[in-house]
Order: C-alpha cells, then sequence, then structure tokens
C-alpha cells in the first residue's frame, strides 16, 4: 500500500480564522489566537521532568504549569514566550539542584549538575530582566525636591528639574533660600567666609573684607598729604 502524498499537496493556513481568534486563553499565552495559547501550554508542560513523578504528581505539574502561565499574565506573544522560558528555565534548574544533592551523587556529578543549576539560573535572570524592560519596568526616575544647607556645610546642586517647552518638561523644581547660603541655577553664592584667625588669642576673629564692602581711602588724608 503506497501512504506517500502527491507531491503538489498544498496545505492552506486561515490565519484570521474567527473561531480561533477569540482570545479565551490569551492570559497563558498573551495571544488573541487560541491555537497559539494552547500549543504555547503544552510547549511549557512538555518541558517539565516527569519520569519519577506518578499520575497524580504529573496532574499536579500540569496544573502548576499552567498556574504559572497565568500568573505571569503575558500581554502579547513575545511576553507568552518569555513565560514559557521562564517555567521551564526554572523547573531545569531545580531538576539539576535535586541531581546534585542525591546522596549517592558523585563529586563530579554533583560539580557538574551545580554548574548547569548555575547557567540556568542566569538564564532565568535575564529572562526575567528582558521581561521587565519590556512591560516598562527597568526605568528608574529620581527627583530631588528640596536640598537643605546647614551651617559649616556646602552643597552641590544638580539639575532638579527641566524647565517647560524642553523634553521631559515639566514646572522647573524651586530651590528655597537658605539663612546660610543662597542658592541660584545649580551653584551657592555669596556663602560666608571663615573669618582669619588673630594673632592675638584674646583679641576677636579680624572678618575679612569682601570687595563690595572694603572702606574707601579718606579724600582728606590723601589732600593732607599731597600738601
Amino acid at each position: 500500500m503506497n501512504t506517500k502524498k502527491p507531491a503538489n499537496t498544498q496545505t492552506t493556513v486561515v490565519a484570521n480564522d474567527p473561531d480561533d481568534r477569540r482570545g479565551r486563553l490569551k492570559n497563558i499565552g498573551g495571544s488573541q489566537s487560541d491555537h497559539w495559547n494552547n500549543i504555547l501550554a503544552n510547549q511549557a508542560v512538555q518541558a517539565l521532568w516527569l519520569k519519577n513523578s506518578s499520575p497524580e504528581e504529573r496532574d499536579k505539574q500540569f496544573s502548576a504549569t499552567i498556574a504559572a502561565l497565568a500568573g505571569i499574565a503575558p500581554k502579547d506573544e513575545l511576553e507568552g514566550m518569555m513565560a514559557a522560558q521562564l517555567v521551564a528555565a526554572h523547573n531545569a534548574a531545580m531538576e539539576c539542584y535535586r541531581r546534585a544533592m542525591i546522596g549517592e551523587q558523585t563529586l563530579e556529578g554533583r560539580r557538574e549538575n551545580l554548574a548547569q543549576a548555575n547557567k540556568l539560573s542566569r538564564t532565568y535572570a535575564a529572562l526575567l530582566e528582558a521581561l521587565n524592560r519590556h512591560r516598562g519596568k527597568g526605568q528608574q526616575k529620581v527627583t530631588v525636591e528640596h536640598v537643605h544647607v546647614h551651617a559649616g556645610g556646602q552643597a552641590v546642586v544638580g539639575m532638579v528639574g527641566t524647565p517647560s517647552g524642553q523634553p521631559g518638561g515639566g514646572n522647573a523644581s524651586k530651590i528655597e533660600e537658605q539663612p546660610h547660603a543662597k542658592q541660584f541655577a545649580g551653584q551657592i553664592i555669596n556663602a560666608p567666609e571663615p573669618a582669619l584667625p588673630s594673632p592675638d588669642a584674646g583679641r576677636d576673629a579680624v572678618p575679612v573684607a569682601r570687595d563690595g564692602e572694603r572702606a574707601l581711602p579718606d579724600a582728606r588724608r590723601q589732600g593732607a598729604g599731597r600738601g
């Protein structure tokens, strides 16, 4: 009996089958296509280690795998694939850890299983980071609202806000004016300078005169000197 198919046999694929695009299993595979969601769930289940499991334990493993995919709640096909690989990497890593801890395990077998478990754990961490980036959870924003300068201290005030009209615009954060220093445009100006110590310990310290506070010479003394 000849069971070979004719060479001109063609397969018709319907991409927008109304019966398939219902999305009843979207919380498992992230797709509107239930065919995709079903295949992805089977791929995750088939990656389980079931050799030593009883029928009851297998049913529990199947249910736990589907529950894990639903708990990750993929929003699209990319998240569905990453979710399935996360479950598979976790199960494989735990199996390697289990084998490494067997009492009769050789030293070489323990070392190899721990090495494989380490690689799988790194893969799991990379997949989780990729999933978080895809979901936009990897970005952090730090906003500094107030900077307080205490007596005798110094502060460096960086960019705490972006004026409106620029990328990421908004109202510029106000920098509070402290009694010890005036803050303006990310700088500290007119900070009090320390007084110079007096040669005589019993006398007060001599204040340092600023450019705007230096005494002007007496005109009468200059005139008397010239005469």
